[in-house]
């Protein structure tokens, strides 16, 4: 144990087992996804090096940025009026520290353990697809009537339907993306294929839309890339795909036929005022307008990140839309929600989290780091990914090992000094993830 430790290998591997963990977590259980981040911390303690790279932490401009999203709730301390509240989101914001100073400081992964990562993540998420794809199919016609009413289709593990959407969506990326790696061999090749086609399948029959809307926003996003680099073919072929594959599964899948028309039925009870307690696009657009008001008297420092659900309830006593009181929802829009509980700085904060990566060649030099922002960032247009704690530590989990490790490990900061990790740092900069 005690060479383990000195070499460094016993922190490299906590650092992997807290990887491991947290994929696990994020797709099956709350407990893992809490557990995930104290081995990662544990992992940064067991660096034999932790003197000197305890600095490296705070050098790391990534780290910090994500530091700075507890430093506001710490802030916010000063105007909050809902202490129970802000104690316990205080308490929730710490992976915000602990998973970024986890690949600050632990012992980095070796190149073959981050493919080992990514692949754990792409043929888990598909495997969790293809079961509750199966689960579907069992009963597609009292499926599809649950669609019909604006329903979805539960993960067989209960993931909550935005945060597996997003993922299956990840997947579909990564998987191909990984298969790129010269590491991969033909078998983990052809299941990394396997499993993107099936992450693909996933999201059109089972009808996700959050899901649907991030693949399509990254197919979009790799059209105009293709083209920017005079890639004619590729570009026009990328979208035609974009053109036929929603028309397709429209007159191919019932399952998304009756998904387009419950929400169109859905919006339209907001738009013309009619009972809309249950329709959840409806309530969603109330909600919207709801917060809009708030936010417009409190646009500077918002009402506080804590005080948020209080302040809703309030606007909601003031014009209730006709809902009951079960039915009156938060703002399922991150960029909102957070103008909403930070005001202008608090957003300002969290634009730099997701833009300021995309200023530095060493992000903009990895598909993977680009393929994680703009899909957050698309789906933080239609829900509020850090209300949720599934949510909070997928984005956070991504964010630590994407992009503060490669900020690390692309010399923006002190070269790591641990002993097994030094010239595979130098003969290799994570070309994908």
């Amino acid at each position: 144990m005690l060479q383990h430790y000195l070499s460094g290998r016993l922190s490299q591997y906590l650092l992997l087992l807290a990887c491991m963990v947290g994929i696990a977590g994020l797709l099956s259980s709350r407990a893992l996804v809490a557990i995930a981040p104290i081995v990662g911390v544990v992992a940064a303690l067991a660096n034999p090096d932790l003197r000197r790279d305890w600095r490296g932490y705070f050098r790391n401009g990534s780290a910090m940025r994500a530091a700075a999203m507890v430093v506001f709730l710490l802030m916010s301390a000063l105007y909050t009026s809902e202490w129970p509240v802000w104690q316990h989101e205080l308490f929730r914001s710490l992976v915000w520290l602990g998973v970024p100073l986890a690949f600050a400081v632990a012992v980095p992964l070796a190149g073959w353990q981050r493919l080992a990562v990514g692949s754990t993540f792409v043929l888990a998420t598909a495997a969790v697809g293809l079961a509750t794809l199966g689960n579907y199919l069992l009963d597609p016609a009292s499926a599809n009537e649950a669609i019909r009413i604006g329903q979805n289709v539960p993960a067989i593990t209960h993931v909550f339907h935005i945060s597996f959407g997003l993922m299956l969506a990840l997947a579909f990326f990564w998987g191909l993306l990984l298969r790129r790696d010269e590491r991969a061999g033909p078998l983990l090749r052809a299941a990394l294929l396997a499993a993107a086609v099936a992450a693909a399948l996933t999201l059109h029959v089972l009808a996700y839309r959050t899901g649907l809307l991030v693949l399509y926003v990254g197919l979009l996003a790799v059209a105009l890339r293709l083209l920017g680099r005079r890639h004619w073919a590729l570009g026009a072929g990328v979208l035609v795909l974009l053109a036929l594959g929603p028309l397709v599964a429209y007159k191919v899948l019932p399952s998304v036929q009756e998904r387009v028309k419950s929400s169109i039925w859905d919006v339209q009870k907001y738009t013309l005022k009619q009972d809309m307690n249950d329709y959840s696009l409806a309530r969603r657009l109330a909600a919207i307008e709801t917060a809009t008001n708030i936010i417009n008297e409190n646009w500077l420092l918002g009402v506080g990140p804590a005080d948020t659900h209080a302040a809703m309830l309030r606007q909601y006593a003031w014009h209730d839309f006709g809902l009951r009181p079960a039915n009156r929802i938060e703002v399922h829009n991150q960029y909102l929600s957070t103008l909403l509980g930070g005001g202008l700085l608090g957003f300002a904060l969290l634009l730099v989290l997701l833009l300021w990566p995309l200023a530095k060649p060493w992000a903009r030099r990895h598909p993977a780091i680009i393929f994680f922002l703009l899909a957050q960032a698309t789906t933080m247009l239609v829900d509020a990914v850090f209300d949720l704690q599934t949510g909070l530590n997928f984005f956070v989990f991504g964010y630590g090992f994407l992009i503060v490790a490669a900020e690390r490990q692309n010399g923006t900061q002190s070269r790591s000094s641990a002993p097994i990790e030094r010239h595979a740092e130098r003969s290799e900069a994570s070309r994908v993830l």
